[in-house]
């Protein structure tokens, strides 16, 4: 099957890797039929493995392929790479600041301007803004294998990244449809939210890889973008909601990102 797959348009490449992390979200967002609550520290474990997965991917996938392609257009690499690195953040916090949503931790801490939407519906609108740059990530990935000197290489590599985008997209499928439930949600009203969170990861892909082919000039600043806006997500969202909700005699957070971490690590080393 991949070896077809490397023949496809990187738009193509990428609508199929998107499809799996979507699918991913959705098989987790169904978890809301089989159970009503979802324990602290289960969620802890989830958020801190969602941590770990992006905060290696934004290395191994994103900076380290930007650098090494800044590099080769003769560019300065440590300035380009900054640059895109800091929009990708920037953006993420001016989507922060201006578009409604609620953050999905016990405090349900509404940010963003001023809305009279639904609670639901702001929970929804977190993760779906937090799903963007991971969609971005997939897109970037196949478009720069489809220019790396080593086409095939490359395409497993982006493989990887999409693997592990969908491994920890399960679980946070499950984040987001498992609280909706209690929020008071019937469970395939809540399990329609949840998928529905991941719907934007095929929309953000395909424009990505679409733009850093079109615009080959642009792919460095493009790979620093998404893993920028990724570790925003990270560090402003993911790991202080796993702590917010941990007492101070478990560390499940931590063995969460660990085990995130090795494992993206490992798909990027295998497979890239």
């Amino acid at each position: 099957m991949f070896s077809k797959m490397i023949e496809w348009a990187p738009w193509l490449q990428t609508l199929a890797g998107t499809g799996f992390t979507y699918g991913m979200t959705a098989l987790g967002a169904a978890l809301v039929f089989f159970f009503k609550t979802i324990k602290k520290d289960v969620l802890n474990l989830m958020l801190g493995f969602a941590s770990g997965v992006m905060i290696a991917a934004s290395f191994w996938s994103l900076l380290d392929p930007a650098i090494s392609r800044a590099e080769e257009n003769g560019d300065i690499a440590w300035l380009v790479v900054s640059i895109g690195f800091l929009v990708g953040g920037g953006f993420l916090y001016l989507a922060d600041h201006f578009i409604p949503h609620m953050h999905f931790g016990p405090n349900h801490e509404q940010e963003g301007m001023p809305t009279h939407l639904k609670r639901t519906i702001l929970l929804v609108f977190s993760i779906t803004l937090h799903n963007i740059p991971e969609g971005l990530a997939v897109g970037v990935a196949f478009g720069a294998a489809a220019q790396a000197p080593n086409p095939e290489v490359a395409f497993f590599a982006a493989i990887s990244v999409a693997l592990g985008i969908g491994i920890q997209n399960f679980p946070e499928g499950a984040a987001v449809s498992i609280p909706l439930r209690q929020e008071g949600l019937s469970r395939p009203k809540a399990f329609l939210y949840g998928q529905a969170s991941g719907i934007v990861e095929p929309i953000a892909g395909v424009l990505g890889a679409i733009l850093v082919t079109k615009m080959t000039a642009i792919l460095p600043y493009a790979l620093a973008f998404a893993a920028g806006a990724m570790i925003y997500v990270v560090v402003e969202e993911l790991i202080p909601e796993a702590q917010q909700q941990s007492s101070s005699k478990n560390h499940y957070a931590v063995f969460g990102v660990m085990t995130g971490f090795v494992i993206m690590m490992i798909l990027d080393v295998a497979l890239g």
